[in-house]
């Protein structure tokens, strides 16, 4: 992709289908998804179920959408959801488990967005009246908020044996889990065996324009199916849509090497840079993302994201004072150079 005046850094959910892609939506054919005769949809859907190890899968417009219809199909109200406290379903889905399923979550602690086993049996309530029923268990890999962090296998694994033998259903939030595949070097199916069911999401670092996945087993997809009718997010002709999220799959997850790379790039600038604190060394950088914080003198995060706007680079803020960057398939390394540049301009201006 060519090289923009502005370097938008703010997700990898920015990024513009390829020619390539663009030439295989437009030969996509096309059918009623609603009907049950969408064909591109169809090869979709076995295509990421067989990459899982599962019976089937459903194609939804979002990631959202994809993690509501699993607590959805599994949860009724009064149910509890076993998740890390800074999980995507609690902090970027409006607060839809309440919403939409009537459930609570039981929130736990842990560095990078990761926990124990430990922690997941402790937080699993008694069979009383007087509680919620643990009903759920969301392991998400790649941890956003976590720093792009991967789940240790083993770990991973040891979480959801914990959940599963206490009656948990294990759903991996996976929105990025191919980010963590080809920095663990583990295939999908090896972190897919250990759950139930499992989003994955096309339009972040795979570059698709539009589209999510729910994979889990062939009752479980049909009783979704209902749920996204009634959430709205059965769509038509939406084979043009999977179309990319195809070629996505067969084009793009092996070059999200560079993506961590260029992420490892970018941390090596911001770590130099005066009044900027990186998380963590640049070489441990696990995926795609950058955080830093700012030290007092140079504003809040707001502040700063419209500072390095005014120097032609888009970032978000998380949080009173961190920053979030990341990296992505229309990001060259040489436009990392130059956001470095201007990172460190935005810097010395407060």
């Amino acid at each position: 992709m060519p090289t923009t005046a502005l370097i938008d850094l703010r997700s990898d959910t920015v990024t513009r289908p390829t020619p390539a892609m663009r030439a295989a939506m437009m030969a996509a054919p096309l059918g009623d998804d609603v009907l049950g005769d969408e064909p591109t949809v169809q090869a979709l859907e076995a295509k990421i179920a067989a990459l899982l190890g599962k019976d089937a899968a459903l194609y939804v417009p979002s990631g959202t959408m994809a993690n509501q219809l699993a607590i959805r199909t599994v949860c009724e109200p009064g149910d509890e959801i076993v998740a890390h406290r800074d999980s995507h379903i609690i902090h970027y889905e409006t607060g839809a488990p309440a919403a939409l399923a009537g459930c609570m979550i039981a929130p736990l602690d842990g560095p990078g967005g990761l926990f124990e086993p430990a922690q997941v049996a402790a937080a699993i309530k008694p069979k009383d009246q007087h509680a919620p029923f643990s009903r759920m268990l969301v392991l998400e890999n790649t941890h956003n908020r976590g720093g792009g962090t991967v789940w240790p296998l083993e770990q991973f694994a040891a979480c959801a044996a914990t959940g599963r033998e206490r009656g948990l259903h294990v759903h991996i939030d996976g929105a990025r889990l191919m980010n963590a595949c080809i920095a663990s070097g583990h295939a999908p199916r090896e972190y897919a065996q250990h759950a139930d069911s499992v989003s994955v999401c096309f339009s972040k670092g795979l570059g698709a324009p539009v589209g999510s996945a729910l994979v889990g087993g062939a009752a479980f997809i049909a009783r979704a199916r209902r749920f996204r009718k009634m959430f709205g997010g059965a769509m038509r002709q939406s084979g043009l849509l999977a179309a990319a999220c195809i070629h996505a799959l067969d084009h793009h997850v092996a070059r999200l090497a560079d993506d961590h790379a260029n992420a490892k790039r970018l941390a090596r600038a911001v770590a130099a840079i005066p009044g900027l604190s990186l998380e963590g060394a640049p070489e441990s950088i696990p995926t795609n993302m950058v955080f830093f914080t700012l030290d007092a003198r140079l504003g809040n995060a707001q502040e700063f994201c419209v500072r390095l706007a005014q120097h032609d680079v888009a970032a978000i803020g998380m949080g009173h004072n961190r920053v979030r960057l990341v990296t992505h398939l229309d990001v060259s390394a040489a436009d990392i150079d130059r956001a470095a540049t201007a990172i460190a301009n935005a810097a010395r201006s407060a």
